[in-house]
């Protein structure tokens, strides 16, 4: 669909924004990004554009966070750091205080609002924040390279409009701050793809965490064991995430589209390519939707400015042939690893990786499908459904 209306979200200001040197967090991605569909021509052609966000106000931040954080968070960023800012989670290496940790978060917030109000003006069709993804920021708390969360300020304004809104998260990490802000509502379907919390950050987001009063069963965890490869990616997608999607019939969407999924990362243990990027976008443009497409993780820069500029492409409608995708490796991509364009190389899943992960996703799948589809009207498989009744 070469008549979708396309946003990039990107304020120049951010530019002299930056995390810590020795941070693995890179805000500099985003830029990177526009730099490469810059190049290609995939940007500013009629149906694709760019746009400057505005910046975030203290009154849009305190519509979830509170006054006593935000004051506290401020302050670290001017170099004063007390007690009450450690028991905030500020001060570790993955919160580290620095000067730029509230403006660069202002303008995260900013541009997720701005996509949400463009959804709501019917603007634009898919809206790309690559800024944000800031899921780990809690109402209190800082966590994870995440000080102010933005996808919450987006999910809250387009909930806030009367909007059912479905939040999916494909970042290796759990979305805990999007759970917890969620987790007593049914406006908001939050599901999140992530490794097993046994294996990695944040140690949650398990099965049985469906939410709790009116949001019961509508928070939805499936937890990837370490080594998921694309095919079992997909089907966890296939069997649980789009049966509750098409249950749930949301009016908007909201994707965090984090890339430290891809095998390689240097912080996780996933062994995705960014093949699933495009299969999983094709599935989701399907439904017809407006789509927010948040940032998030991906701590080796090439390999997420490659998938991010392969989800825009994939939301542009290119075919596998337009602008040259094939063959547009080395010095143009900037990458000396693979010269097949933007989409990776197929990996080989050895057989003993293969049984190990199945048979630990299918457990898992069968779990959160016997919790969370009977409250969605779906049918679970007779596996999942006695698991359910034995669990209560």
């Amino acid at each position: 669909m070469k008549d979708r209306r396309l946003v990039f979200l990107y304020p120049p200001a951010v530019e002299a924004l930056s995390y810590p040197p020795d941070c693995p967090f890179k805000t500099q991605r985003a830029g990177l990004t526009r730099q490469r569909l810059l190049s290609f021509g995939w940007l500013g052609d009629g149906h694709s554009r760019e746009v400057a966000p505005r910046q975030a106000t203290r009154a849009d931040l305190e519509q979830f966070h509170s006054v006593r954080y935000l004051d506290i968070l401020q302050r670290a960023a001017a170099g004063e750091l007390g007690a009450e800012g450690l028991h905030m989670g500020l001060g570790t290496p993955e919160t580290p205080v620095f000067r730029d940790l509230f403006e660069y978060g202002t303008w995260a917030c900013g541009a997720g609002l701005t996509a949400a109000d463009m959804l709501l003006a019917r603007e634009a069709d898919v809206v790309f924040n690559l800024l944000g993804g800031f899921h780990h920021a809690m109402a209190e708390r800082a966590a994870g390279f995440c000080y102010l969360n933005d996808v919450v300020l987006a999910c809250q304004r387009l909930a806030g409009a009367g909007r059912r809104v479905a939040y999916l998260d494909v970042d290796a990490h759990h979305g805990d701050g999007v759970q917890a802000a969620f987790y007593r509502r049914n406006d908001v379907l939050t599901i999140s793809l992530h490794e097993s919390g046994q294996t990695l950050f944040p140690w949650g987001g398990f099965e049985n965490e469906i939410g709790e009063g009116p949001g019961r069963g509508y928070n939805v965890n499936v937890s990837l064991p370490a080594g998921t490869y694309d095919e079992a990616f997909l089907g966890a997608i296939d069997r649980v995430v789009l049966p509750l999607l098409k249950a749930y019939r949301p009016e908007v969407m909201v994707l965090e589209l984090g890339l430290d999924t891809l095998a390689g990362d240097p912080l996780t243990h996933l062994y995705l390519t960014n093949q699933v990027v495009v299969e999983l976008l094709n599935r989701l443009l399907a439904l017809r939707r407006p789509l927010l497409v948040a940032g998030g993780g991906g701590y080796h820069v090439e390999h997420t400015v490659r998938g991010w500029a392969l989800a825009w492409r994939t939301c542009r409608g290119e075919a596998e042939e337009d602008a040259g995708s094939l063959g547009l490796g080395g010095v143009l991509l900037g990458s000396s690893e693979w010269g097949g364009g933007l989409r990776d190389r197929e990996l080989v899943v050895p057989p003993e990786q293969r049984q190990t992960v199945d048979a630990a996703l299918e457990a898992n799948l069968e779990t959160v499908m016997g919790w969370v589809f009977r409250y969605h009207g779906l049918r679970a498989p007779s596996a999942a459904v006695g698991l359910s009744a034995a669990s209560g």
